[in-house]
């Protein structure tokens, strides 16, 4: 680790020193919301009729370094806002720092108005990186939804995102499965984050500020996944007054509250819970009984000039009661609870007008526990993450930027699981994971961009793992208004899942009987500023993985314990063979993404094309075949409507979906086996085919919303209703073969049904 900080540090000096400024100047500052004080993400700002020009950061920090002396005016917008402008007189050596306020453009009449924004969609497009995709809180609450607005649910709106079925939040990113996707919250690793059913993620939206979804080819400072990053911040709180939103449907109910910490700070938590255990459970008995939990706390403290510190925590819970037999004086079911803890502390420092660093102490901790006493069945499950990492930005010229960082985890993953009679699994891993990275940004003239990144990967176990991952990525301007993007890089994932059914997944870690898994990106993409906020994005990809991992069905014939225990028993732990099938894929497609972020009418079109294929060794007779999560077409379509009406603002939302089916395996030929000699008689069994060769059918489904926003003096209401599947299409989940009568008769099994949701909103 040392030498990793060491090694970062001499080619920081050696860059400096080659890139040493002379006689320019240096404008830097924060930009920030002027009804909360938030730190605005993603704005830019540049000098007018120039190509001069940067965004702000995730701190809401911009540098423009090397400013030759002159007269210039500085332009600072974000499409939402009023257009903050300043005319400077910049000398010789001068070091600027311009702190900018925005307000929020004004709703007049029926229509919102939106003040042009003097630099072209195609600039902002020009400084977003390849296959990103930025959300904001507005975006997700106009999705038409369950019960409340959901980022993860929102998120499989867009191209090349798709969620296995209706009773899942998890994320299937341009092939890949969840466990693939990083997901960081205000920092911090996040496991395992969805909530039961799948109605839920364990993200409140209330308390989000801000969403990046890398879909691929992200740059260096990413890592330890194969496919993707989602990387979520958290409200630092409003620091002019105190703000509650308060919101209640037919199955939740959540509260947020933000308020300034003095002249130095703010605060905010949010809080929510499910009641439909007490509302809908009560009534019914084939309900189980289950419930969710989960709140945050996020305190921000602006110590000085170049001084920031952010403590955030987050907990969430879930339990479900499951009773098989009401009528039986025993205990015939289970208990099954589990949750996500996290917590961050991250200090933002600026070491000099161009040196701008963040550093974290994060921990994360993922638990199960389950128990089946009729069976003397019990499980427990537990991965603790703590890291320390620090990630700096050198702001060298207009034309040269690096970012360079490093990262230290510890980790602790946990499994015990017995079965009175049978045996148990005892597995405790302590690996530890070490990385250091660097990226440079070069932009020799205002038609290329041109980023490359180096990142070395050491992980310990039972076994070393060293690797390094280079990253590169190009942006070439066609037009004013149109430009072509690329990108390709290595990336590498040193835990693997265990995905179960209803029940959360299990971790386990690479170690000398399961190698790293592999993956290489290559992705090409055109955009295009149509007219004024509406943009369209055209990308390809192609990605290959290997050493992908999943779970044996067949273990029991090839699995030997470690060792038998006291009594005889086996005992597993983890240096169990047998236990996964090693396997390699491939996914390619095309996505297209025509988006419109304001007005009246807002929204998006998706749609995606591709392909996937794993390989994996000793199945399907060695030939490939497309997992469930594969689709091969698939259209979205999010629109929202926006009018006066009845003294306030009414929007309607909608969502279409549709997407090709899903493979499943059908059962092939009929065979008769004997039975014991204690219990006499033929069994009648079937052999399946090749596996996921046949689809199901076509899924389809049609949203609608209405919210009512009515402003009065010092609060607002929102009363709203969703209605999800308006068709009550019968969307098939599966399908159930019943083999009674010697044939194969099937059963299709359906998701979710029309499902009508009221609630409101109150913001105060």
């Amino acid at each position: 680790m040392k030498r990793i900080i060491n090694i970062l540090f001499i080619i920081f000096l050696c860059i400096n020193a080659v890139f040493a400024e002379g006689d320019f100047s240096t404008l830097r500052g924060f930009v920030t919301d002027e009804a909360t004080g938030e730190a605005l993400i993603g704005v830019n700002v540049f000098f007018k009729d120039t190509y001069i020009g940067c965004s702000t950061n995730n701190s809401g920090y911009y540098v423009i370094p090397k400013i030759q002396p002159g007269r210039y005016e500085l332009v600072i917008s974000m499409l939402g806002y009023d257009i903050f402008s300043k005319t400077l007189n910049i000398k010789t050596g001068e070091n600027l720092q311009i702190n900018a306020v925005l307000s929020e453009t004004a709703l007049l009449g029926e229509t919102v108005i939106v003040s042009a924004d003097s630099v072209p969609t195609v600039e902002k497009m020009y400084r977003k990186s390849i296959s990103k995709i930025e959300i904001n809180p507005m975006q997700l609450k106009r999705v038409p939804q369950i019960a409340e607005a959901d980022l993860m649910r929102t998120l499989v709106t867009l191209p090349g995102i798709l969620p296995l079925s209706d009773y899942s939040s998890a994320l299937y990113i341009r092939g890949g499965t969840p466990d693939q996707n990083l997901i960081m919250l205000d920092g911090t690793d996040v496991y395992n984050p969805e909530h039961a059913f799948g109605l839920f993620s364990t993200f409140n939206t209330d308390a989000i500020k801000h969403v990046d979804v890398h879909k691929g080819g992200y740059g260096a400072e990413y890592g330890g996944r194969l496919s993707s990053v989602l990387d979520i911040t958290n409200l630092d709180g409003n620091r002019e007054r105190f703000e509650n939103t308060t919101s209640i449907s037919l199955l939740s109910a959540k509260t947020t509250v933000q308020m300034p910490v003095g002249k130095i700070g703010s605060i905010s938590g949010s809080i929510r819970r499910t009641y439909f255990d007490q509302t809908v459970g009560k009534m019914m008995d084939d309900i189980p009984e289950y419930y969710y939990w989960d709140g945050n706390i996020k305190a921000f403290f602006e110590l000085d000039d170049s001084n920031r510190l952010t403590i955030s925590t987050y907990g969430g819970n879930d339990v479900l009661n499951l009773t098989f037999n009401n009528e039986s004086t025993e205990s015939s079911g289970f208990h099954y609870d589990w949750g996500n803890q996290t917590s961050s502390v991250r200090w933002t420092h600026i070491f000099s007008p161009k040196l701008f660093s963040n550093f974290w102490l994060t921990g994360s901790r993922f638990s199960s526990d389950f128990e089946m006493p009729m069976f003397y069945v019990s499980e427990k499950n537990e991965l603790q993450d703590l890291t320390m990492k620090g990630n700096l930005e050198y702001y060298l010229s207009s034309h040269f930027s690096t970012k360079f960082g490093f990262e230290q985890k510890y980790l602790q993953n946990k499994y015990d699981q017995y079965v009175k009679d049978q045996g148990a699994i005892k597995i405790l891993m302590e690996p530890t994971h070490t990385v250091g990275y660097a990226k440079v940004i070069w932009t020799p003239n205002p038609i290329w961009n041109i980023e490359t990144g180096l990142r070395y990967n050491h992980f310990r176990s039972d076994k070393n793992f060293n690797n390094v991952a280079p990253r590169f990525s190009l942006k070439y301007r066609l037009s004013e208004k149109a430009m072509i993007k690329a990108a390709t890089g290595k990336y590498y994932q040193y835990l693997h899942r265990m995905p179960r059914f209803l029940f959360s997944d299990i971790w386990t870690v690479a170690n000398q009987y399961r190698d790293v898994s592999k993956s290489n990106h290559f992705i090409l993409g055109y955009q295009h500023e149509i007219m004024q906020d509406v943009e369209l994005e055209i990308e390809t990809f192609y990605k290959e993985y290997n050493n992908l991992f999943s779970i044996n069905n067949n273990m029991g014939a090839y699995v030997e314990p470690a060792y038998y225990d006291e009594n005889g028993y086996p005992v597993y732990d983890e240096s169990t063979r047998g236990v996964f099938n090693r396997g390699d894929g491939d996914s390619w497609g095309m996505e297209l993404l025509l988006r419109k972020n304001f007005g009246r009418i807002s929204g998006w079109i998706g749609y995606s094309y591709s392909k996937t294929e794993y390989t994996v060794d000793n199945i399907n007779k060695g030939r490939p075949f497309a997992p469930r999560h594969d689709r091969s077409s698939t259209l979205n379509i999010v629109a929202n409507y926006s009018r006066r009406m009845w003294g306030g603002n009414m929007i309607f939302g909608s969502n279409f979906v549709y997407s090709t089916g899903q493979p499943y395996t059908e059962p092939g030929s009929q065979y008769v086996i004997a039975r014991s000699p204690y219990s006499p008689g033929r069994n009648v069994e079937f052999a399946p085919t090749l596996i996921n060769n046949v689809r199901l059918p076509y899924y389809a489904r049609l949203d609608l919303s209405m919210t009512w926003q009515k402003q009065f003096t010092t609060w607002m209401l929102e009363p709203f209703l969703q209605i999800y599947n308006v068709g009550n299409r019968r969307n098939v989940w599966f399908v159930n073969y019943d083999y009674d009568n010697g044939k194969p008769d099937f059963e299709e099994i359906y998701m979710l049904p029309i499902l009508p949701t009221l609630g409101v909103n109150v913001h105060f």
